[in-house]
């Protein structure tokens, strides 16, 4: 913005000035955004990841293993079982003390479905020690 000058120039000069105002209203945005945002850029939630190993986990005797295979059947510690004798050998594992763990093993192509099934009866029935077993990547 140009303001008029009292002497009697004809006003075909260069003007010499540089205009402030709109730099320092473009500086004062930035310094609000960056006054905002710097409390988000170090909010953190603090998460314990699990940690991958490749070394096998030594397993305990006192746990059950329950594979299901991609057609839905079931199995305990090897043997077929019907859904009606899982949730029974289920409840006869829950109230063994202490308490197995449920090692839980699915092949790719299971339905996640049948898998939620086994884990929501082992719920149901006291299990609270599930783990999923996994093969390790091959390098």
């Amino acid at each position: 913005m140009s303001f008029a000058s009292l002497n009697d120039d004809d006003g075909n000069e260069a003007l010499a000035e540089i205009n402030m105002i709109p730099l320092i209203d473009v500086m004062l945005v930035l310094l609000v955004i960056f006054i905002v945002t710097a409390p988000l850029l170090t909010h953190a939630v603090k998460v314990d990841l699990p940690k991958a190993s490749s070394a096998p986990n030594l397993t305990k005797p006192d746990n059950v293993q329950v594979a299901i295979d991609g057609a839905g059947q079931v199995y305990w510690n090897g043997e077929v079982i019907a859904a009606p004798a899982l949730e029974q050998k289920l409840r006869a594992a829950a109230a063994l003390q202490p308490q197995p763990e449920l090692h839980l093993r699915a092949e790719r192509t299971t339905a996640y479905e049948k898998v939620a099934e086994v884990m929501a009866a082992a719920a149901r029935e006291g299990l609270t020690r599930i783990g999923f077993v996994t093969e390790p990547k091959a390098r």
